[in-house]
């Protein structure tokens, strides 16, 4: 498939911004039980220990922390639906990104600073201030223009590679589930 374009990605600035700001929805839910591997759930359960459970974070480790084990501040990656949709453009692509969580919610810096609790289903998150950039992977999957997009200043202010958070609350998640900022 052609990577979309950066003046197409630039002209889908506009529909990303009118994210939800305060209730969304969960859009998608995407198991990693090993390294490349991608399991789409109906349901998944989030657990304080695991993240997601059947995923490998825990197990895949973190370059960011001293003993490589895996980051406590980044059991979740989350994306805005809306980013995924433009850069993929085809549901079925959406969990090339790596990502766990698909939300149609506004993620940008302003709206979900870190600290910001989301309800959704039976489970409570909190963002982190972890940072979530672009990869060699992400350009191999969407394209170099893609890769630039999300890291780009406006990408940035937006978070729109996405964001990271652990859980506060467990409990069932489920795809159509409101995300309600606390």
């Amino acid at each position: 498939m052609k990577p979309v374009t950066m003046a197409k990605l630039e002209a889908g600035l506009d529909a990303i911004r009118q994210s939800p700001t305060d209730a969304g929805a969960l859009a998608l839910i995407v198991r990693r039980p090993q390294v490349e591997a991608r399991e789409v759930l109906e349901v998944g359960m989030l657990d304080l220990d695991e993240g997601l459970v059947g995923d490998n974070w825990k197990a895949r480790g973190s370059s960011r922390t001293a003993d490589g084990s895996a980051h406590p501040d980044m059991q979740l990656n989350i994306m805005n639906a809306r980013v995924i949709a433009l850069l993929a453009q085809r549901e079925d692509r959406w969990a090339l990104a790596g990502d766990q969580l698909y939300m149609d919610l506004d993620l940008s810096a302003e709206n979900v600073p870190q600290g910001t609790r989301l309800r959704l289903g039976e489970a409570v998150i909190e963002v982190t201030d972890q940072p979530h950039t672009g990869c060699k992977k992400f350009a191999a999957r969407f394209g170099l223009d893609a890769l630039q997009f999300v890291n780009s200043p406006v990408g940035k202010q937006l978070q729109l590679r996405g964001i990271n958070a652990k859980v506060i609350c467990p409990g069932a998640i489920r795809v159509g589930d409101v995300v309600n900022k606390m």
